[in-house]
């Protein structure tokens, strides 16, 4: 009971899922997407607990000068890219790979080009219009950058995919259509398949994937699992019973008495809320596993707590084990009580709740 709510990371099924991805890349390299905090699963162990990965992906610099700060030393590419000339500076330093996406970066890079010779990827925008060169101007980045001086390392190419967690929706042949017509006559490495893109069961043709929240054993389809996928789940969102009330038949639980008791009921109260990362707009129902067992949450999830309807397990008392979402009850169909995606509920995981490995 010193420590109630905790992320329980396996270690184990977090390479398990490594493999799994590997056997359905095609012999492509693996670039681990470790942005957010790993999904919340912790940027740096997740790292640490990747040796066998060919690269890490990160959004932002800070998130890759942590992990170069903790001794992980295969690429790290910035998805994002830099946006100054200090940042090119810390960049080059640390050996970081750049994504462009932007003229601004190209211009940078050729204001400020310093001796250092990165690895760059050039985005092209094939229908996301996120980031990215448009297929039009993709011609002219590409000639700048490969008359910088000194040149790059090398020159890669990607692109990313809108649509990939909808497999009949033919965006995702157009864009990988477009982005191969664009890129037709080159001869670079290029990235296509996120972790939806992987498990389509399209032959993308990559000669680097990025999977993100496959790694964390999660998947992206909607009315699928992770388990479905042949992946495993790596965080388990675990708490414990900290009350145990007996309401009477017509009173109600929590904030707005937005529960009403239709008999006499055992509630137990459990150690978790929306300060931890828990979703508030979880609906009463929502599954949540104690003693190993199912029971329904009810009414509003508060900032510390929860109250869940356990009048059908009679053995729930304080200290009762308790798991939020993890093996047992997958993360996809927790956010789908609250309305949402698991990328959400598992990168909203607050800093307050510790990360326990195993």
């Amino acid at each position: 009971m010193s420590r109630l709510i905790r992320a329980v990371i396996d270690v184990a099924a977090l390479r398990h899922n490594v493999r799994t991805i590997r056997e359905r890349a095609r012999g492509a390299r693996i670039m681990a997407v470790v942005k957010a905090n790993a999904y919340g699963h912790g940027l740096v162990p997740t790292a640490l607990a990747l040796a066998e990965v060919d690269a890490f992906a990160v959004a932002r610099l800070e998130e890759g000068l942590a992990l170069r700060a903790q001794g992980v030393t295969q690429p790290i590419v910035l998805l994002e890219g830099v946006f100054a000339p200090e940042q090119l500076l810390e960049a080059a330093r640390y050996g970081f790979d750049l994504v462009v996406h932007d003229a601004l970066q190209i211009e940078i890079l050729e204001e400020d080009p310093g001796p250092h010779r990165f690895v760059l990827w050039v985005k092209i925008d094939t229908g996301m219009n996120r980031l990215g060169f448009r297929p039009e101007a993709f011609p002219a980045a590409l000639a700048r950058l490969r008359n910088l001086q000194p040149a790059p390392l090398e020159i890669r190419l990607l692109t990313h995919l809108a649509r990939a967690d909808e497999p009949n929706d033919p965006m995702t042949a157009e864009q990988v259509a477009r982005f191969r017509e664009t890129i037709r006559g080159l001869d670079c490495a290029v990235s296509i398949a996120n972790s939806a893109g992987i498990f389509s069961g399209q032959h993308l043709g990559c000669d680097w994937v990025r999977p993100g929240l496959a790694l964390y054993g999660a998947s992206p389809f909607a009315g699928r699992t992770g388990v479905d996928l042949g992946l495993q789940p790596v965080m388990s969102l675990e708490t414990s019973v900290i009350a145990v009330r007996h309401v009477p038949r017509g009173e109600t639980v929590g904030y707005g008495g937005a529960w009403k008791a239709q008999r006499d009921s055992k509630i137990a109260i459990v150690a978790a809320g929306y300060g931890d990362g828990l979703a508030r707009g979880l609906a009463s129902g929502t599954p949540v596993l104690i003693d190993g067992s199912r029971a329904p949450l009810c009414g509003r999830v508060s900032m510390d707590m929860i109250a869940v309807d356990v009048t059908e397990l009679p053995g729930v008392q304080v200290g009762s084990p308790t798991v939020l979402w993890g093996r047992g009850l997958p993360v996809e169909e927790v956010a789908r009580h609250a309305g949402t995606i698991p990328y959400e509920l598992l990168c909203g995981v607050s800093q307050r709740v510790p990360l326990e490995l195993r």
